[in-house]
């Protein structure tokens, strides 16, 4: 248990400091005074001032901010806003101010992308093993083949394919497959599987396994950011669409209960082990929050700058006291969200 709540802490803390760093960084350099820069919610366990700015530690660990002079109606003083407040600043500085937070959760998955390519290399989307009697059998294809695209998607790894093969609900699949350096189109029906509840192409294996080089470590990182960004943002149709379970929704006491049941599994493995997944799960979480922060929804950053660019096309900015209502409107909301997610995550553990 202690291990599984100092894993939990250092991964969301890397996460959260990250996302917050962004907008400290990119607001400072453009002249935003930093009113307070919080790592989690709640009462404050220690703090300290440097300069301008308060540094934080609240005691729950599910968040952080970092709040301007001037953002939401907060003032150092009250006296009038000067050229340091947010509200002031230039609309193109406060967007790139806004869009830094999940910028910078790329760039952290991007940098630990880097370590673990580097280190495990990648799996190119080769076929190993073709399952007997299988839709892929049937359909033609190999073991060698190189799958190219499927349904017009490029595939850079093997697990775009295993994940696209995840989420099919048994429609055909046009797939282009490379062999012996010349590419060839077959379509594949997935076959259901009444036993585990799902379709399968019949894939069996991990890939081809590739040891990088200078060269491909940046290129193969890139198509790692970019699976967790496809597979996030495929999670998020999902979920809007209404075909996920609640169950399938997990907030910070769900992520730690995943972390501690992770390192359970590595633990035996070495040390090593622990470290690459742990990394892993530190990508997976900072795509997601980058992306979920992107999403044009009140409170969100999505939200901020969506206010933003409408200020851009108006040519001025919309009312702070109407954009704060919005904000804090969008801000219950995803508070009552919170709670239930949390009531869903300790159901989860005593179930």
């Amino acid at each position: 248990m202690i291990v599984t709540i100092i894993l939990f802490l250092v991964i969301f803390g890397l996460v959260v400091i990250s996302h917050e760093f962004g907008h400290f960084l990119i607001g400072k350099r453009n002249g935003i005074r930093v009113m307070e820069f919080a790592v989690g919610m709640g009462p404050t366990l220690f703090s300290f001032t440097k300069g301008e700015t308060k540094y934080s530690l609240k005691l729950f660990p599910i968040g952080g901010a970092c709040m301007f002079d001037g953002e939401d109606g907060v003032t150092s003083n009250d006296e009038e806003i000067d050229e340091h407040s947010f509200l002031t600043a230039n609309v193109w500085s406060r967007i790139a101010t806004v869009f830094a937070g999940p910028l910078f959760n790329f760039l952290l998955a991007f940098v630990f992308s880097l370590i673990l390519v580097g280190f495990n290399g990648s799996d190119r989307p080769v076929v190993q093993q073709i399952m007997e009697d299988s839709a892929a059998e049937e359909a033609g294809i190999m073991a060698g083949d190189e799958i190219v695209r499927i349904n017009g998607e490029r595939i850079r790894i093997y697990r775009e394919i295993t994940l696209i093969s995840a989420l099919n609900k048994g429609d055909d699949m046009d797939i282009q497959i490379k062999r012996n350096g010349e590419t060839q189109n077959v379509t594949l029906t997935p076959r259901y599987s009444s036993e585990d509840g799902r379709y399968y192409i019949g894939l069996r294996g991990a890939g081809e396994f590739i040891k990088c080089g200078p060269v491909q470590v940046f290129q193969y990182s890139v198509y790692e950011v970019r699976y967790w960004v496809k597979a996030t943002y495929k999670s998020l149709l999902i979920l809007l669409q209404g075909q996920a379970k609640k169950e399938d929704v997990s907030g910070p006491i769900g992520i730690a209960q995943f972390v501690g049941e992770t390192y359970e599994e590595v633990k035996p493995y070495g040390i090593s082990s622990i470290i690459f997944t742990m990394m892993n799960i530190v990508i997976l979480l900072s795509v997601n929050l980058g992306i979920f922060n992107l999403l044009p929804l009140p409170a969100l950053d999505g939200g901020r700058l969506v206010f933003m660019f409408l200020e851009v096309l108006r040519g001025k900015p919309i009312s702070p006291e109407k954009e704060g209502m919005v904000h804090f409107a969008g801000l219950v909301v995803f508070m009552i969200l919170m709670v239930f997610v949390m009531y869903n995550d300790i159901m989860k553990i005593f179930h």
